[in-house]
């Protein structure tokens, strides 16, 4: 079966068949997903009954990984292992998280729009992610097209932003929520670090805003007016013309690229149902700023 990719929205998403992720990748095979990432920045691969070790063979073809465990989860704590981020409201033990429980709390950051591990020195490249058990109401998952935003912004701002640095960190994402709980071994961990607000792609040389809920300030200006100007900027970014919305289907398979869009999740019922998503990540090109001296 011929790879085949059809375009779902008219900037970003693409739906992708021809590929069973359960098996070997050949080398062109690999090549022909990375081209179109590069073109539709999110690929929708359905069907795809995969397992862990299958994902995990899966995402080796696109580069070393990032380690997915949450920093508000100790080790002894995970369900899965360490490669994954457990997007899921399970506990170890495959109950629902209760209301209150704070990894619940720390995973309600994600419904804000944001770029995987831009809380990172080295940041993510692709995200990608098995939906294992869906929900049929809400928990749809937005993606947002940076490039788009980029090249819709007027030249005087474009000038503006280009060489301006932004401080990352998830205390910033999770204190919009109102979450502080951390323990002293996870505020080292979450240092800031910076990166650049504009980005350009090494393959396709398009730039792309990178724009993140983990952003707590622009280096160099007043807190205030950086959120300020952050907010407007995100608000431009995730307009409607700019933005695919994936409704889940079991075994679906979503991967996308953190360098050039943002996404979040949409509200379900996590109390009464279960959703158990996996994403695995892939580590980018290095840092993209120069980091503040210890």
């Amino acid at each position: 079966m011929p790879i085949e990719i059809t375009p779902l929205t008219t900037h970003i998403g693409g739906r992708l068949t021809g590929i069973d992720a359960r098996r070997p990748l050949a080398p062109d095979e690999v090549a022909a997903i990375e081209a179109g990432m590069d073109r539709y920045a999110v690929l929708v691969l359905p069907g795809q009954a995969i397992d862990d070790a299958q994902q995990l063979a899966y995402t080796a073809n696109f580069g070393p990984f990032q380690d997915g465990a949450n920093s508000t989860e100790r080790r002894e704590e995970l369900r899965l292992d360490p490669a994954f981020a457990d997007v899921s409201n399970l506990d170890k033990d495959g109950r629902k998280l209760s209301r209150d429980d704070r990894r619940r709390m720390a995973s309600l950051a994600n419904r804000l729009w944001h770029s995987d591990a831009s809380f990172r020195v080295v940041p993510a490249r692709y995200s990608i992610l098995s939906g294992r058990i869906v929900v049929s109401k809400g928990g749809n998952t937005e993606f947002a097209d940076m490039r788009a935003a980029y090249d819709a912004l007027d030249a005087a701002t474009k000038a503006e932003i280009e060489d301006l640095v932004c401080e990352h960190s998830l205390i910033y994402s999770r204190g919009q929520l109102g979450f502080e709980a951390y323990r002293a071994d996870e505020l080292a961990r979450m240092k800031p670090v910076r990166h650049r607000l504009v980005r350009t792609h090494p393959v396709t040389g398009r730039k792309s805003l990178f724009l993140s809920s983990h952003i707590g300030t622009i280096v160099g200006w007043p807190q205030p007016e950086a959120m300020a100007f952050i907010r407007d900027l995100a608000e431009h970014a995730t307009q409607p013309e700019f933005v695919y919305a994936h409704r889940w289907t079991q075994h679906d398979l979503v991967m996308w690229d953190n360098r050039t869009t943002m996404h979040r999740v949409r509200r379900f019922d996590d109390l009464n149902s279960v959703r158990d998503l996996r994403r695995t990540t892939t580590r980018g090109e290095g840092p993209t700023a120069e980091q503040e001296a210890a």
